[in-house]
């Protein structure tokens, strides 16, 4: 981000962003280095909190759990403030390019984990295997170029933070959808070949993991829904068009497909335990080619190359 800054001039549009040179220039970079360093911050005390919840896992003391929980509460604090640091930036929110979608993405998995902690089921080892992953987002936004460039026209719509915000925050729960999933299946397998050992002692019981994998999806499919809804306003307004099959809507429809069978069938058909686990992770399967190859890797509207 530093580096995008010394790049901008007032051709480049620098003065939109409100740069008086040189007070200007100078309180931008300081700015965007403390967003910077929160973001880093805040990835240390995500890793020390995956250190806390694997002690937990391990030894299932509930000391180990809450401070596990504590720090993960104070990374999470400060990835709030690295986040309120680039929209002051950009005077948007900061998820025009790759580096901010998978920060924030990092951010909303664990406010939603937190959330569902408090609204559902206390499915206290689900940190343990939800942390690394966690770890992972943050790690692949370190690594993406964090540079800093005027929005382009296509960006400065009233739809598209409106979009962004609400798709990024369904696949938070999508995500701990799958890895509910995971949980269970793993515990299920225990269940049936009568091994209750300490893997069984340490995963929740089948009923709690089916549960939050059902809260999940009755809050992620809403946003996801909503967020197409604004992504097709905000296309129509950028571009023309409400619908062109760029390939990130077209895998975005299919994801929506499949959480919308797996809706269908959870409440309509009655579906449970496997069954709904396995469709979770095919949605989660799509999810990743979606976020990961075609935001990065694919030409289109949505590339963040295009951005770049």
């Amino acid at each position: 981000m530093e580096r995008g800054i010394e790049e901008l001039s007032p051709a480049h549009g620098a003065s939109n962003l409100g740069l008086n040179y040189p007070l200007g220039r100078a309180k931008l970079r300081l700015e965007a280095s403390m967003g910077i360093f929160f973001f880093r911050l805040s990835f240390l005390l995500y890793g020390v909190a995956t250190v806390g919840f694997f002690i937990y896992f391990y030894t299932l003391k509930p000391e180990a759990l809450r401070g596990a929980r504590g720090v993960l509460a104070c990374g999470w604090l400060l990835h709030t403030g690295a986040l309120l640091a680039g929209l002051k930036v950009l005077k948007a929110p900061p998820v025009a390019n790759f580096y901010g979608a998978a920060s924030f993405l990092a951010w909303t998995v664990v406010g939603a984990y937190f959330f569902l902690s408090y609204r559902g089921p206390k499915v206290y080892t689900l940190g343990s295997f939800l942390s690394p992953l966690i770890l992972l987002l943050m790690i692949v936004a370190w690594r993406a170029p964090t540079a800093l460039w005027p929005l382009p026209p296509s960006l400065k719509s009233f739809w598209f933070p409106i979009h962004a915000l609400i798709s990024l925050t369904s696949y938070a729960f999508f995500l701990i959808a799958a890895v509910a999933a995971v949980m269970y299946l793993l515990q299920e397998r225990q269940v049936k070949r009568k091994r209750l050992g300490g893997l069984f002692r340490r995963l929740p019981p089948l009923e709690s993991l089916d549960r939050v994998n059902e809260k999940c999806l009755k809050y992620g499919f809403p946003l996801l829904t909503a967020g197409i809804v604004t992504g097709a306003l905000w296309a129509e307004e950028a571009w023309g068009s409400f619908w062109s099959w760029d390939p990130k809507e077209t895998w975005s429809l299919i994801l929506w497909l499949i959480y919308a069978a797996l809706l269908h069938e959870r409440f309509i058909v009655g579906w449970r335990g496997r069954r709904a686990a396995y469709m979770a992770l095919l949605g989660f399967a799509v999810w990743m080619v979606s976020f990961f190859i075609i935001n990065l890797w694919m030409p289109g509207l949505h590339s963040y190359g295009r951005w770049s």
